[in-house]
């Protein structure tokens, strides 16, 4: 299951994302992208970078300030021939988002 915390970007980090990013557009919101927590540092996707297997994510704690941040993309796959791969960024806490996917599909059948 997905974090469900949410956090706006502040329009001078959405100038500088266009600026850093290949995507026509910013999203004035972003939903933390890692697994269920209440506690420490939340990640939001912005967009793509210019340079392959990077992101830009907008990083922020309940209490401190939001920044930017560009990230190498998570190596991690599913097992098997067809594995997905992981939609987050390296070295992060928890779950991939794959196991999330299989939690959820396994508790709605």
């Amino acid at each position: 299951m997905r974090c469900a915390h949410w956090r706006r970007v502040p329009l001078d980090l959405a100038r500088e994302a266009r600026e850093k990013s290949t995507a026509p557009y910013i999203d004035r919101a972003v939903q933390c992208q890692l697994s269920a927590h209440d506690e420490g540092e939340h990640y939001g996707l912005l967009a793509d970078v210019g340079t392959y297997g990077t992101a830009l994510w907008l990083r922020w704690h309940e209490t401190d300030a939001t920044e930017l941040a560009v990230l190498p993309d998570c190596p991690v796959t599913a097992p098997g021939p067809d594995g997905e791969g992981c939609c987050l960024f390296a070295d992060h806490a928890k779950q991939h988002t794959w196991e999330d996917a299989l939690e959820e599909g396994s508790r709605t059948s």
